[in-house]
């Protein structure tokens, strides 16, 4: 048993002090820490130099380091800003789910794959990490902006739809059940409205009185149960652990103790965070390079990705200008763990190959590690803070 635990604490160690030496050297080549962290994963896992294997407690690790940073996310965002951007918000989520699952579906059954494959590609494809765009933004210093208020509303709505999606697309091995769909839908769209529309009302009224049943600061603790009740109502009803963090976030962001409570947020963030990111290059298999069919495939299919999300939701965000689609295009561009959730569901369902499962695999982390530089471009020339109203045809 001691064994065992000593082995756990090892690969922890190798794990974050991976992804801090690369970030180090990563930060001297002006390289965004999540790429780092993302090639820290590649480097020591089961492709390369075997050091860390992905296993149950490891993407338990990476999930809770999601939450988190998920959560901080929320903190930055207010929630009255984000509703006043509301509809721009929905058009540009729509489209891109619409405009890139279609383009995945296209592309398998012109190849003559079958409809299973063709539609779990179009799956694969819906989803935007909220969590790598999420990280970018935050280390630039333009998550107070209204391109990001967009960006990160739209991909929160996009994993919502991704689940969705990913309800459809795991009963397909037995036919449609059409009454879990409407269902999962219905109860998504209500959790989140729920949060977003009561949730702040409650806070208000609540927290004044916290102080009286606790010494000390009662506010950190009641934050972090906050936010991992609501992860844990959202896996419940079908929907990512992480929509459920952000929406914690908003929640508090409304309130005056903001700024301790992110303090100490902080710490907790240093240390997981990596972890998400780590875990996520671990599950990279550098072998599937040397196949060209699959090289091939795998490339066509990042193009379409890439396309799909910067068509879809730039035009969704063409009233802001096209600078600013262009923006919100690539902040959605990055796939992260929601294609690759997509893509082990269908290969342990048995209605994907391996072949379609790596080519999924190599377009999840091509998108994740284009779209930083990208947007380190995009931003790092002008950076324009949100406006205290945002224009009204943003509305």
């Amino acid at each position: 048993m001691e064994g065992h635990s000593l082995a756990i604490l090892s690969q922890i160690f190798i794990m974050f002090a991976a992804a801090k030496l690369l970030a180090v050297v990563g930060e001297r080549y002006k390289i965004p820490a999540v790429i780092s962290e993302i090639l820290a994963g590649i480097l020591i896992g089961p492709s390369l130099l075997g050091l860390v294997h992905p296993e149950e407690w490891t993407m338990a690790l990476a999930g809770l380091g999601a939450i988190i940073l998920l959560f901080d996310v929320g903190l930055d965002q207010k929630l009255t800003d984000l509703m006043k951007v509301g509809w721009t918000v929905l058009l540009v989520a729509s489209l891109g789910v619409v405009v890139p699952f279609f383009l995945g579906y296209g592309l398998l059954a012109l190849l003559e794959h079958s409809t299973t494959e063709s539609i779990f590609m179009g799956a694969a494809m819906v989803a935007t990490s909220v969590g790598i765009t999420a990280r970018v933004l935050q280390e630039l210093g333009v998550l107070k902006t209204v391109v990001a208020t967009v960006i990160l509303g739209a991909a929160v709505i996009d994993d919502i739809f991704g689940m969705i999606v990913l309800a459809v697309v795991s009963g397909l091995r037995e036919g449609v059940n059409y009454a879990q769909i409407i269902s999962v839908a219905g109860m998504a769209v209500g959790f989140t409205l729920f949060i977003v529309l009561v949730g702040g009302r409650v806070m208000r009224r609540v927290t004044p009185r916290v102080r009286g049943f606790a010494v000390g600061d009662p506010y950190f603790p009641l934050a972090l149960v906050i936010c991992l009740g609501l992860a844990v109502a959202a896996e419940k009803i079908g929907i990512a652990a992480i929509v459920g963090a952000f929406l914690a976030g908003l929640v508090f962001s409304e309130e005056e103790l903001t700024p301790g409570l992110k303090d100490k947020i902080h710490a907790l963030y240093e240390f997981l965070v990596p972890f998400f990111f780590v875990t996520m290059g671990m599950q990279m298999d550098v072998r599937v390079l040397g196949q060209r069919q699959i090289l091939l495939l795998a490339a066509l299919v990042t193009v379409l990705a890439i396309l799909g999300k910067l068509v879809g939701c730039g035009l969704g965000a063409y009233r802001m200008g096209w600078r600013a689609a262009t923006q919100v295009g690539v902040g959605m561009v990055p796939r992260g763990e929601v294609g690759i959730i997509v893509a082990s569901i269908g290969l342990g369902l048995g209605t994907i190959s391996d072949e379609i499962y790596a080519v999924v695999i190599i377009m999840v982390l091509a998108t994740t590690l284009l779209a930083p530089p990208a947007l380190k471009v995009l931003f790092s020339p002008r950076v324009e803070p949100a406006p205290a109203n945002p224009p009204s045809d943003l509305l």
